[in-house]
């Protein structure tokens, strides 16, 4: 593969567990492309919605181009369309119905010269779950410690 990561939502692997992922495309406009393309993209606080059988990001920040004429016009949080099969959207709504159910975007990179979003069909970690995935993470890291001392 020739992909290449742009950014990625860090938040999104703490607060939710993966149940499916999908590669979309992203209706950009010009200057926002260029943008992305020098980084100034933020997902975190990014959702996806299902309007009129049609997907959308919401609150995905694209920063307006630096040498853009009308920077202070230019909305960087609007709405943009995602492509996807009308099928899996269908089931999207479907599954964002049911209780404790979300439509996240996961990264965002460059497959070739492209720019693509990975979707994720994401199920909201309760708080007794977060709490076990950093017990968990910590205990991992006090093993490689240990082996490593061990090793050497």
């Amino acid at each position: 593969m020739f992909d290449k990561l742009i950014t990625k939502n860090k938040k999104a692997y703490f607060d939710y567990e993966i149940v499916e992922t999908w590669e979309a495309w992203i209706e950009l406009k010009w200057y926002e492309t260029k943008s992305i393309r020098a980084g100034y993209v933020n997902l975190k606080w990014a959702f996806l919605i299902v309007q009129n059988k049609e997907l959308f990001i919401k609150n995905m920040m694209v920063s307006a181009w630096k040498t853009l004429p009308n920077r202070e016009t230019i909305d960087v949080f609007r709405q943009r369309k995602i492509f996807l099969h009308k099928k899996t959207i269908s089931y999207l709504s479907i599954k964002v119905k049911e209780a404790w159910f979300s439509i996240i975007p996961l990264e965002l990179y460059f497959s070739w010269s492209l720019i693509k979003l990975r979707v994720w069909l994401a199920k909201w970690r309760k708080s007794y779950e977060k709490k076990q995935v950093l017990k968990e993470r910590t205990m991992e890291k006090e093993a490689k410690i240990a082996m490593k001392k061990f090793l050497q």
